[in-house]
């Protein structure tokens, strides 16, 4: 991942209930039957989000290899990309510019918009990185510390969701306009460095700023594809757009994927969704893989050589990007 993380193991403070369900024993010696009381089955609005696909937009990324900022692989993924959008979009968009990375270097990042609707006024914004990790600083072995990572969590996953959204939505317009945004350059820097990750995402939102550009709300996807994944109310997400994060914590527990997100208050990140809120002032949430089994909160293969093909699930990413898509159809 690509970002200082506010100790999420201690930060859990309280178990959000969003439904209270009410049990009671419907059997009595003074009656002679019993009565039952049957909840509706909750009906779908929104086209099948297909996970083959998804996992197939996560392998194609993987296959140009390590995608960091500057390198031939990032190059080559980011004109796929802009293909891949083009199939899809009405509209596709590249937003380039030169930053200066923490160690003074020149980074020449692209910003990609793929929009639908784009006369429609009231807009959903869904973004995810799109770079990888220049070095496995995580990693166990002290020889890959230096090395560059696959990154198919993190964060070919998020794209991957985007692209198949993107395609089913090709198919089924919406009533609202959609814009997907990949973010460039989230993922090269350092936690002593301020500022020093989400390079694109910052560039982004101070544009945005400037124009007339406001959605309704936003959703942020970060390492949304691996296996037995949780998510949880991140911190800044809770503090700027508590309202959307019950949105979709709800859509997703009536959808049955109550496995995957948890009614839990993590602690804050500071990934792109934050800059989004700080400096564009558009109210985003963090859908990002939380784990309580490792000291740093986040997944064992988070920025080290294992974030590649074999920790992918299928179930993951259908968990969240049918969550979406059923937000998605469900604006008015």
């Amino acid at each position: 991942m690509s970002y200082s993380f506010s100790g999420i193991k201690n930060a859990i403070t309280a178990v959000v209930l969003i439904h209270i369900m009410a049990c009671g024993n419907n059997e009595s010696k003074n009656t002679k039957k019993n009565t039952q009381t049957t909840q509706a089955a909750y009906v779908q609005v929104s086209p099948e989000f297909n996970a083959d696909s998804a996992y197939e937009f996560v392998q194609h990324q993987v296959g140009f290899g390590p995608r960091y900022t500057n390198s031939e692989g990032h190059t080559n993924c980011g004109n796929w990309l802009e293909k891949q959008f083009g199939l899809y979009a009405d509209a596709v968009s590249i937003q380039k510019a030169a930053v200066k990375n923490f160690d003074g270097k020149t980074l020449h990042i692209k910003n990609i918009t793929a929009s639908f609707n784009p006369a429609a006024k009231t807009r959903i914004l869904i973004a995810a990185h799109w770079d990888s990790r220049p070095y496995a600083d995580q990693d166990l072995d002290e020889s890959n510390k230096n090395e560059p990572i696959l990154a198919a969590d993190d964060a070919a996953s998020g794209v991957a969701v985007m692209l198949e959204m993107a395609r089913v939505l090709s198919k089924n317009k919406p009533s609202v306009g959609v814009d997907f945004i990949c973010f460039d350059a989230e993922d090269l820097g350092k936690p002593q460095f301020e500022n020093s990750y989400c390079l694109g995402s910052q560039y982004w939102a101070k544009k945005a700023k400037e124009s007339a550009y406001q959605p309704k709300y936003g959703i942020l996807l970060d390492m949304v594809g691996a296996r037995n994944a949780k998510f949880v109310w991140e911190g800044f997400s809770v503090k700027y757009a508590e309202s959307v994060v019950r949105k979709v914590w709800d859509q997703a527990v009536q959808l049955g994927y109550s496995n995957q997100f948890y009614y839990y208050r993590g602690g804050a990140i500071t990934d792109d969704h934050y800059y989004v809120n700080t400096l564009a002032n558009i109210p985003m949430i963090d859908i990002i893989h939380f784990s309580d089994e490792t000291k740093t909160g986040f997944p064992a293969h988070w920025h080290t050589l294992s974030d590649n093909m074999a920790v992918i699930d299928r179930v993951t990413l259908k968990a969240v990007g049918q969550t979406l898509l059923e937000t998605i159809y469900k604006e008015k």
